[in-house]
């Protein structure tokens, strides 16, 4: 019987059990081939779902393989408030490269905005309560939706860290803070440090822009981006972060911002940094959600390995679709995965 060699021999009593492989596609995502039958409930499910909603893209990945789809996958559509997701893997970067730190007041920043002004509790609020949509800061934001503006609080009716409010202010003036601490443009440190080396095939910097208000200082940054890039993006998050062997965003913070800090019963789910946490109970540990305006959604479910995206185009479906269902496919699609 062959030997193993001393070297590969200690190296494996060292590191114990090989953890299970996880795949990532090459340059293009490939077919999954049926299997036992799951494949195929799935793919029903979606074409029943895609008939009846009308969805730009909608895909189901497991590991490095398509499972199923419909729509245009390459179509590129302003993917809304999954923007605030893709911020939040930046922001990961940027703190374990030590460029920012989540305890940094906004007084400390210099960060103010148009009259009324900041008051001087408002300027207590820091780096990580606007990352929890906790900052108590209720200025007028850019890019926000009528029903926030009709929902928010009245200034100072609550202290920083207190108070969970999902909140443009916060989402926008994260933004401005990432270009100060950076040094960089969001679109191209996107671009460069996450679309590239995990292989995007549609998004370039060119699909991001900045979308300023009267009202507000600080702007919004809208992305654009095809389905079929998303779906890397979930399945970065998945994979804890690496791709290939690389590490393009700590596994801490991956753990970090999917986890459950704010309680949101009315969408059965939790608001961590940027991300929804969704309920271990019913989807298993480290489940998560980045969901934007009129149906855009990437979820990953790790204990089945699954990634699921819909993306949205409003000139071909201005009803869009709304989050429960989406939900109730999601559910129909993990119960049949294995």
């Amino acid at each position: 019987m062959r030997r193993l060699p001393i070297l590969a021999l200690l190296i494996a009593c060292i590191i114990g059990p090989s953890s299970p492989a996880r795949a990532e596609p090459g340059r293009h995502w490939q077919t999954a081939p049926a299997e036992n039958g799951w494949t195929d409930e799935i793919a029903k499910a979606v074409t029943a779902f895609a008939a009846t909603h009308h969805p730009t893209a909608l895909a189901v990945i497991r590991d490095d393989h398509i499972i199923a789809s419909a729509g245009d996958l390459s179509r590129r559509v302003n993917v809304a408030s999954v923007r605030k997701s893709l911020l939040s893997a930046l922001y990961g970067i940027a703190v374990g490269e030590g460029k920012i730190s989540l305890g940094d007041s906004l007084e400390k920043l210099g960060i103010d905005d148009t009259s009324p002004a900041l008051t001087a509790a408002e300027k207590q609020a820091d780096i990580r309560d606007l990352l929890m949509a906790r900052s108590g800061v209720y200025h007028p934001a850019a890019y926000e939706t009528a029903d926030i503006r009709n929902k928010r609080p009245a200034r100072g009716s609550h202290p920083h860290g207190t108070f969970w409010f999902y909140n443009n202010w916060d989402f926008n003036v994260l933004g401005t803070i990432y270009r100060q601490a950076g040094g960089e443009d969001i679109f191209t440190s996107f671009e460069k440090r996450i679309a590239r080396p995990i292989g995007m095939e549609d998004f370039s910097a060119r699909d991001g822009r900045y979308v300023l208000s009267p009202q507000s200082r600080h702007p919004a940054y809208p992305f654009r981006m095809s389905a079929r890039d998303l779906a890397r993006f979930g399945l970065l998050f998945l994979n804890q972060g690496r791709w290939n062997g690389r590490q393009i965003v700590p596994a801490d913070w991956v753990r970090r911002s999917t986890a459950a800090y704010s309680p949101v019963p009315k969408r059965k789910s939790a608001y961590g940094y940027l991300w929804w946490s969704l309920p271990s109970e019913n989807w298993g540990e480290g489940a998560a959600m980045a969901a934007g305006y009129g149906g855009q959604f990437l979820a990953y479910i790790p204990t089945k390995r699954l990634v699921m995206v819909q993306t949205i185009d409003p000139a071909q479906n201005p009803a869009g679709i709304h989050m429960k269902d989406f939900m109730v496919l999601m559910q129909q699609i993990a119960t049949a995965a294995p």
